[in-house]
């Protein structure tokens, strides 16, 4: 049986093995998405609305931070949560939530950034009537998010994409330890390495469907957007 063949078996047998390590990864890259919105919406819906000295300098910034090299930000959040960091009380490293923390810092400035254009295009064109009925800047915040909520559904995809494709932030505050905190990404790559192809393809085959999704909802999402707006 060629190793294809029995990839495919694992994902039709529904291989409890693989699919424990895609539901941890769908578990991380969700919560990590959720926490990134929270902070990444709000932050960029009010960068889009503010004025004051220094905003074009952090525009610059957060649209750098939106290529932040995985790595970088695992050895960040490495060195908050080793037992010698500040926050190495909390005993997270090497646990799913220290994984949660990681891609929610690589997630967030692509939320935030994304959230900012989209906010900022639509206070240009609601800017008169917003002034006009007097709506104060927590209202403006509501409405444009609110009016921006199919773009921002696209923005929030393309965050849980680059959270399920991410590897290197996660091996390093996660370890890749069997049945916690292995996801489809680092399973890959270690079962790679150890020539166990049928799970490493099986978890590829799941992986890119999954991406494939994401992008037909953001497509999905697009479309829903434009037709509204029409």
């Amino acid at each position: 049986m060629t190793g294809e063949t029995s990839a495919l078996q694992l994902v039709l047998t529904g291989d409890p093995g693989l699919y424990a390590i895609v539901g941890l990864s769908l578990l991380v890259s969700l919560s990590a998405v959720l926490c990134a919105a929270l902070i990444g919406v709000p932050f960029g819906a009010l960068l889009a609305l503010t004025r004051f000295p220094g905003r074009a300098g952090v525009i610059v910034v957060l649209n750098a931070l939106m290529g932040l090299p995985p790595v970088v930000a695992g050895l960040a959040i490495y060195l908050l949560l080793s037992r010698s960091g500040p926050l190495g009380s909390l005993g997270l490293l090497f646990t799913p939530q220290a994984m949660i923390i990681a891609q929610t810092l690589l997630v967030t400035p692509i939320i935030a950034a994304l959230t900012r254009q989209t906010v900022e295009d639509l206070w240009a064109e609601y800017r008169d009537e917003l002034a006009a009925l007097d709506v104060g800047p927590i209202g403006r915040v509501a409405t444009l998010v609110w009016d921006a909520r199919f773009s921002l559904v696209t923005a929030l995809l393309a965050g849980f994409g680059r959270a399920a494709a991410e590897v290197g932030a996660i091996i390093i505050v996660g370890g890749n330890i069997d049945g916690f905190t292995r996801t489809m990404t680092t399973a890959i790559a270690l079962e790679t390495s150890k020539g166990d192809l049928p799970l490493a393809i099986g978890l590829g085959l799941v992986l890119i469907a999954i991406i494939i999704l994401i992008n037909a909802l953001a497509w999905g999402a697009r479309r829903a957007g434009e037709r509204y707006a029409g």
